[in-house]
């Protein structure tokens, strides 16, 4: 995968164990803020982590908050990852490029939310509706 994202231009960030496993590769060693950038252009931030709880976290922490993904053939450590990373979409052995409106059923997207309130992930036109309630009453004050 190295050869092939090196030869379509895309920059190889690693981490110390990452950049010895590329080291026949083109690789800068990567910083935390690397981890933290979103880089909307052909670099790749790798980080090699020494278990599954590690990568859960290292997500969580550095992630979009938007759609993230695991790839594995093992069910059990899918589903933890599933449940436990915090973002609008988490997927299971599928690309992130799924999180859309129009994918999701919501019609044309209009817009993405990371927040956790009251949208969150893809948005359609429902979701930006905002309510206001008007109560009228007689004094009530119970």
């Amino acid at each position: 995968m190295a050869k092939q994202l090196t030869e379509k231009g895309c920059e190889l960030i690693a981490d110390e164990t990452a950049g010895n496993i590329l080291k026949d590769f083109p690789t800068r060693a990567a910083s935390e803020e690397d981890f933290a950038e979103e880089f909307l252009d052909l670099r790749l931030a790798i980080k090699v982590v020494n278990s599954l709880e590690d990568g859960i976290s290292f997500v969580n922490t550095y992630g979009s908050g938007h759609s993230e993904s695991i790839i594995t053939s093992n069910k059990k450590r899918a589903e933890t990852f599933l449940n436990a990373v915090d973002a609008s979409s988490v997927y299971w052995n599928a690309s992130t490029r799924f999180t859309d409106g129009f994918e999701f059923g919501l019609g044309a997207e209009i817009g993405i939310s990371t927040d956790r309130l009251h949208a969150r992930g893809p948005m359609g036109l429902e979701e930006l509706c905002t309510y206001k309630y008007q109560i009228t009453g007689n004094g009530q004050w119970k």
